[in-house]
C-alpha cells in the first residue's frame, strides 16, 4: 500500500488536544489501511478551508455502500459484518473519533463510492499560533 501526503507549505494551527487529535487520525489511518488491498493507496491531506482546518484520509479500498454511509459513525456499526472483532474492530472507533472531534468544536464526515474507496474528513476551527 502506498501512503502519500498532501500538506501545505506552511503550518496549519487548530486549538485542540494533541493526544485526542492523534487518536482520531490514527483511527482513520488504521481503518483506511485495513480496508485497502495490496497495491492500493492511502492519502492524508490537510488544508485551510475558510476558518477551519480540514484533514482527510482517503483510500482506494472497497468503499462503503451508499445505504450504509450514514451509519458508519454509529456505535458498534461495522460495514463488513463477516469480520470478527479480532480482524474488524469493535465498531467503536469512528464513534469515538466523532465524539473527540465534536468535543473540540469540529465536524467529521465520510464520502465513499462502493468499489472505489472512501474519504473521511474532519474539520476543526483554525487558530493562530501561541
Amino acid at each position: 500500500i502506498v501512503l502519500s501526503t498532501d500538506l501545505p507549505d506552511r503550518a496549519l494551527f487548530v486549538a485542540g488536544d494533541t493526544q485526542r487529535l492523534t487518536q482520531v487520525l490514527l483511527n482513520l489511518l488504521s481503518n483506511a489501511l485495513r480496508y485497502t488491498p495490496v497495491g492500493g493507496r492511502v492519502a492524508v491531506a490537510a488544508r485551510q478551508a475558510g476558518d477551519t482546518v480540514q484533514v482527510s484520509v482517503q483510500d482506494t479500498g472497497e468503499g462503503i455502500p451508499a445505504d450504509e454511509l450514514s451509519l458508519v459513525f454509529e456505535r458498534f456499526y461495522r460495514t463488513d459484518r463477516a469480520r470478527g472483532r479480532d480482524t474488524g474492530g469493535s465498531g467503536l472507533g469512528l464513534t469515538i473519533a466523532r465524539s473527540l472531534v465534536e468535543a473540540q468544536g469540529g465536524q467529521i464526515w465520510a464520502s465513499s463510492q462502493e468499489g472505489a474507496g472512501s474519504t473521511f474528513t474532519f474539520a476543526l476551527p483554525a487558530s493562530v499560533p501561541a
